[in-house]
């Protein structure tokens, strides 16, 4: 039967974009909207779309747009979740309004981004979902396309053509240019692109005064570092603890970022608040070549507020080689000068090295190009393009390269810095940043493949570093081929019979008993689902066949309740307890004859399931099979039952053992002829069965004698008092 004849009458009355300008509230209330949300919910689920289109045509007005009252999940909403376009594109003739948000604020355009739903995401667009909404929090779309996958890279692809506000800032300041900053190591191309579209990238945390460049260094982004240091952010900021971005390079050992730090006029003499400078922070870490650099790049010798030296702080946490390279730079201090300024031109002159060099030819116009520069040419370049060094030193550093006063300088010698700089200075004397160059060069070709135009033009060592920097071309190939990270719901893999991708994250250490969000096992959900052979594989994986979930369900409660008997007697065959008892007492056997499933009812008759036990409610399972009137299991209860009974009978008429010579004592069984038949399994139980010699009844546990006596004295005094007003009465 179709119900969209009248659906198509009430479009008007809900339109979407009056029912955004309404604004109402979209949490079910009352006690009616509440229970048809969470019946279109279980619809939902279910896939019913003819139930679904009756109860939303028949039921309160604007149901499909209604959220539960808990965490505000629509229908749409779990449609996306499932990324089920086939659903959703239901959902949406039935007039559901693609921008619901949930008790966060989080619309189904945000879900999906959050879970890489790439097709999902395109469909709600071409829907007209809005991506200039944002949550409670101030976050927009593109903080929820923050992630480590491909799919998430082409999220972020798409949503940044969709007219996005990318200075998106939340509500405690933090810009989304920040955030992924902050998650660089596996959004570097969209911090990129962000960058690139207008991102302000001089932002900083209001809360933690972190900057975005911080971040970047944080994360581990040579690469984004150098793109926001292009932009021109100053990067002397410091944060609420008077750290800056040298501090934070120098404590992660990342000699790369120290160069293009101090090639962008970064200060290296920065004190923090409790006295570190990046030498404590280099030092304590043990980084001897950034121990060597800082203090190269002017960071000073100094005691912080414990009074500490940097050599103090290696020497204590056992790094030789940093304390070693910081005892050479103590001795420095004391018999010569360091050439800060002159590294720092070294520096800069390296991160600047193909447009100087451009600039050099353009003010030669020679054709081939020239390798050597006037000295008023090289100094008139440099003063051009700004560069750190004032004119002194620039003056000195002439002299050093042109030794023989020819005028005329070589544009190699300039950049490589031997002639001017002492021997450890250079940038060449790093082994760490020799590696590092081999490694971001790999586009370019060879240089061992270069032919020379003179023997001459080669020394020993140029072509020990070509070939140093040749293996670690060749080796960055596979230093590059890293595992793609992968998000894996169990659940989903279980529900989907993902053999491969469960056998995947098992192998990564991911614990096989992960619960969801409703506290179920895998192996309870193929159980649920009658996957024998998920089971199967899921207990051969060390799955706990007797965990339990928030109402001590097991799984062999969800494989009675569905009625797989094959799966009971698997779970059973590898220790499930059979009588297991939920918080209400109920056994397997109980939920099996509840739901009429005389398989697995026969099935656990068979494997020893206890039939005299009693729920919370003081119901057996004889009384819960006469309860629900299936004649056939009531007949197997009651075989169970005299099967029971047969067996104690049996051994009460056993033989007894020889009589001793000695009298006998008095058997305590004379005085109590009762005895209580515990439930060992759930010691919460409340409710006991206790076995007469003739009968079996349902009690109360047995109260002691003193609190028997106190019941007995309030009863007394109850009825006397209830006297004395009989007789005032009279």
């Amino acid at each position: 039967m179709s119900y969209m004849s009248e659906l198509e009458k009430t479009r008007i009355m809900r339109d979407p974009s009056k029912l955004q300008m309404r604004r109402r509230k979209f949490v079910a209330e009352n006690l009616l909207e509440i229970k048809q949300v969470y019946k279109l919910l279980q619809l939902v689920n279910q896939r019913n779309k003819e139930q679904m289109e009756k109860l939303v045509l028949l039921g309160v007005p604007d149901l499909i747009n209604l959220t539960e009252p808990e965490e505000g999940i629509s229908a749409l909403h779990l449609a996306t979740v499932e990324n089920d376009l086939e659903l959703a594109s239901f959902l949406l003739s039935l007039n559901a309004h693609p921008d619901v948000p949930d008790k966060k604020g989080r619309t189904a355009m945000m879900l999906a981004a959050e879970r890489g739903h790439v097709d999902m995401v395109a469909f709600l667009y071409s829907n007209q979902a809005s991506v200039s909404l944002v949550d409670i929090e101030g976050k927009g779309l593109l903080f929820y396309c923050i992630g480590p996958t491909d799919s998430h890279k082409q999220i972020m692809d798409m949503v940044l053509k969709m007219n996005v506000d990318v200075k998106n800032t939340s509500n405690t300041g933090k810009s989304v240019f920040m955030f992924a900053c902050e998650h660089a190591e596996m959004c570097e191309d969209f911090c990129m692109q962000l960058l690139a579209t207008g991102a302000d990238p001089d932002v900083a945390d209001p809360v933690t005064g972190c900057t975005a460049l911080m971040a970047a260094v944080t994360s581990g982004s040579v690469a984004l570092v150098k793109a926001i240091l292009k932009k021109g952010v100053d990067p002397n900021k410091v944060n609420k603890n008077g750290l800056n971005s040298v501090h934070i390079a120098a404590a992660k050992g990342n000699i790369e970022m120290l160069i293009f730090l101090s090639a962008y006029s970064a200060d290296f003499s920065v004190t923090a608040d409790l006295g570190h400078t990046a030498l404590h922070a280099a030092a304590a870490e043990g980084h001897a070549e950034c121990c060597r650099f800082l203090f190269q790049r002017g960071c000073k010798m100094t005691k912080n507020k414990q009074d500490l030296l940097p050599s103090q702080i290696a020497k204590n946490n056992g790094h030789k080689a940093a304390l070693r390279v910081l005892k050479e730079a103590e001795q420095a201090l004391k018999t010569g000068k360091v050439a800060v300024s002159e590294a720092k031109l070294h520096d800069w002159s390296f991160e600047h090295k193909e447009v100087l060099r451009l600039a050099f030819q353009t003010e030669e116009a020679a054709e081939p190009p020239e390798e050597t520069v006037p000295n008023e040419t090289l100094v008139s370049v440099l003063q051009e393009y700004h560069a750190p060094i004032d004119e002194e030193s620039l003056d000195e550093i002439i002299k050093g390269l042109d030794k023989n006063r020819w005028g005329k300088i070589s544009i190699d010698d300039f950049f490589a810095g031997h002639l001017f700089l002492p021997n450890q200075y250079p940038l060449s004397s790093y082994k760490s940043l020799r590696l590092s160059i081999g490694k971001s060069e790999q586009a370019e070709p060879p240089l061992t493949e270069i032919t020379p135009t003179s023997p001459e033009s080669f020394e020993p060592d140029a072509e020990k570093i070509r070939d140093r920097l040749q293996v670690d071309v060749t080796e960055d190939a596979l230093l590059n081929l890293e595992p793609k990270e992968l998000y894996i719901n169990l659940s989903q893999c279980v529900k989907n019979d993902k053999f491969d991708l469960l056998e995947l994250a098992l192998s990564q250490n991911v614990p096989v008993d992960t619960r969801d969000r409703i506290y179920k096992t895998p192996l309870m959900t193929a159980c649920m689902m009658g996957k024998y052979q998920m089971a199967q594989f899921l207990i051969s994986h060390g799955a706990d066949v007797n965990a339990y979930d928030q109402f001590k369900w097991t799984a062999l409660h969800h494989a009675c309740m569905e009625g797989h008997a094959d799966i009971v007697k698997l779970l059973v065959d590898h220790g499930a307890i059979v009588n297991a008892t939920t918080t209400n007492g109920v056994t397997p056997l109980m939920t099996a004859i509840k739901k009429s499933k005389s398989k697995c009812v026969d099935q656990l008759l068979n494997l020893g399931a206890n039939v005299e036990v009693a729920n919370k409610h003081g119901q057996d399972c004889m009384a819960i099979a006469e309860l629900y009137g299936n004649i056939e299991i009531c007949e197997m209860v009651k075989t169970g039952l005299e099967n029971l009974r047969s067996q104690i009978s049996g051994k009460k008429t056993a033989p007894a053992p020889p009589k001793s010579k000695k009298p006998a004592a008095k058997m305590p069984t004379k005085k109590s002829p009762i005895a209580v038949n515990p439930i060992a399994v759930n010691p919460n139980v409340t409710d006991f069965l206790i076995t007469l010699p003739s009968a079996t009844v349902q009690g109360l546990p047995v109260v002691s004698s003193p609190r028997l006596e106190q019941r007995l004295a309030e009863r007394k005094k109850r009825f006397a008092k209830e006297d004395m007003m009989k007789l005032s009465i009279q």
